[in-house]
Formats: structure tokens, sequence, C-alpha cells
């Protein structure tokens, strides 16, 4: 996501749309010809920088053509895209890895990224790197994220999209394992995988509705309930001995729905803090959302999983700091309108 930004600024938005894809291309066609696992596994972190790239111009061109709740919207309506992706993606890898082999998942990707570069060069628009001074970009990086870390907003906004990003990534690490415990193989994984990421869809739909009715903050608020609520009902079936595999999927579709309520006003809280930063500010949500998600895909590994009890644990303990970010960060705000009367 840092040298996403970084990289806006010398190809601009365009370039670095369009440099992706065709990186991705050509990792992916090599990796099911390439034997050495150290090549993979280089191939997936250069995977890594681009999508983290992608990520932050998405972002800060919502900022960009977009104001108000319609930001908000817009974060919306991605991220009822995003949520459809990762199941399908389940879904189809799993189909192709059982009936045509693991590296006809490559070669699909490889097609994906194909059909990305050519969306991409026909529909962004073009736009040339904007300078405003004539230092160093990275001495203007470090400006940037040094003013967006003295806003105490700023940080609060990225404590909530990591800990709810830590907390999916848990659920992506752990279910698979918790899921082959209870009898699931992998053809059928991305059946019961597939709940919590499609009611994630349908909350976003319910968020772009909601926003004009109430406020992001009550919004989010419920959000934190609903989530809370699902994990602690896999938890409770978990101690009680139901060791079913509909027992977890089932009530993680309030997990799914419940980060649909709370992700679209925190993506848009990030980057209007401080608009003139949006780059940054989107870059520096990034970095803290796969820092989270990294350390909470660690963390999953260091436990057993014989059942849903310990991963549900884990989930909760990162929604809970993140209803805690939330809660002083509508404290702050009060404070703050209070001093202005």
């Amino acid at each position: 996501a840092v040298l996403g930004l970084a990289l806006i600024g010398v190809v601009g938005r365009d370039g670095l749309f369009l440099a992706v894809p065709l990186r991705d291309q050509a990792l992916l066609v090599d990796a099911p010809l390439d034997e050495c696992l150290h090549h993979r596994v280089g191939g997936r972190l250069l995977q890594g920088i681009g999508a983290a790239a992608g990520m932050v111009i998405g972002r800060a061109m919502v900022q960009d053509y977009f104001g108000g709740q319609d930001r908000a919207r817009v974060m919306a309506f991605i991220g009822m895209v995003m949520g459809f992706c990762p199941p399908t993606g389940m879904i189809v890898g799993g189909q192709v890895h059982v009936h045509l082999g693991w590296r006809f998942n490559f070669l699909l990707a490889a097609t994906i990224a194909f059909v990305m570069l050519i969306s991409v060069w026909r529909t962004l628009p073009r736009i040339r790197p904007e300078r405003h001074s004539d230092d160093h970009w990275l001495r203007d990086l470090g400006r940037a994220y040094a003013k967006l870390g003295r806003i105490p907003a700023y940080l609060l906004y990225c404590t909530i999209l990591s800990m709810c990003t830590g907390s999916f990534y848990i659920f992506l690490a752990g279910m698979p394992v918790v899921l082959a415990n209870y009898g699931v193989g992998p053809a059928e994984i991305g059946w019961y995988i597939i709940a919590p990421p499609l009611s994630y869809i349908i909350g976003n739909f319910v968020t772009s509705r909601l926003l004009a009715r109430t406020t992001e903050m009550r919004i989010m608020f419920v959000g934190h309930v609903l989530t809370l609520l699902g994990i602690g009902t896999v938890l409770v079936l978990a101690l009680g001995g139901v060791y079913s595999p509909v027992a977890v999927a089932a009530p993680l579709v309030l997990l799914g729905l419940g980060h649909g309520l709370v992700m679209p006003p925190t993506l848009a809280g990030t980057v209007s803090v401080l608009p003139a930063l949006a780059g940054a500010a989107a870059a520096g949500g990034g970095v803290a959302q796969q820092f989270s998600g990294a350390f909470a895909g660690y963390v999953v590994g260091l436990f057993p999983h014989d059942t849903a009890a310990v991963f549900a644990v884990l989930m909760m303990a990162f929604m809970a700091i993140s209803l805690l970010a939330q809660l002083v960060l509508v404290a702050s705000s009060r404070m703050r309108l209070a001093s202005h009367h």
C-alpha cells in the first residue's frame, strides 16, 4: 500500500493500474510452470504489493469523485462487489482443484488478470501525476503520514478498520481448519464459507440505504452488535458440544452482515478526515488492514482448532477492540462539539 501511494506520484493512477494486471499475468502464468517453492512465494509477494496498490488507488478515487454520504454509499457498493469475490473464488477454485488440478487455478487467475488489463486500459480516466512540491516523494510521503498520525479520529478509524479486517482474516484462516475437523472436504468447504461473505454484500446494500435515514455512527454500532452476537453464538454452541458445520456457518451470517454495516462508513471516514491527503490516508488504512490480517492469520496458527471455541474467542477479541475504538471516536467527537459550543 505504501509503495502503491509512492508510485502514483511517479507513473500516475492509470499507469499503475495498467502495470498491476500485466504483472499478475506474468506471475500467474509462470507459477504453475516453476517448481521452486521460493519463486512461488516471491511471486505471491509481488502480487500482494500490486493488490494493495490497486486498493489504495480505488479508495483515493472515491474521495476525489464523491462527497458526503455519497462517499460512504460508493464504498458500500465497492464492498458488495468485494464481498462477492472471495466466496466465488473459493467455490470455483475448490472445484477446479478437485477436477483439473491446482495449476489450472493459476491459469484461470491469469485469464482474469488479462480481462482486468483490458478493462483498465479502456475505461480508467487518464490522470497525469500531480506534484505539489519539488521535494523527493519519500519526504512528501513522510510528511503526509506524520500529519495523519497526529489526528486521533484517523487513528481510531484505522483501528476499527484493522480490527474488523483481522477478525475476518481469522474467519478465513480458521474456518477451513474447523470445518475439516468437522468432516467437511475440500469440494464442500466453499459452500459453508460462502455464507458470511454473501451476508457482507447484503450488509453493504443495507448501509447504502440507511445512510439517508440515520447517522454513520449508529450504523457502525449496530454492525458491531450484530457481529459480536454472531460470534458469541458460535462460541456458545461450541462450548455446548454442538460440533456441526452449520452451527459455525449459520451464526457467522451475522458476522458478514455486521461487517457490511461497519466497513463502508469506516472506509469513508479514513479518507475524509483530511481530504487533501486522501491517497496517504487510504494507504495508511490499507497498511493497517494488512498488518492486522497478517497478525490474525499468524495467531490462528498458534492454537488447535478441534472445535470452533478458540476460533470464536479470537474473532471476539478483535471485534471488542473495534467496538471500543468506535466508542472512543464517538466520545471524542461529542467532546469536540461541546467545546465549540
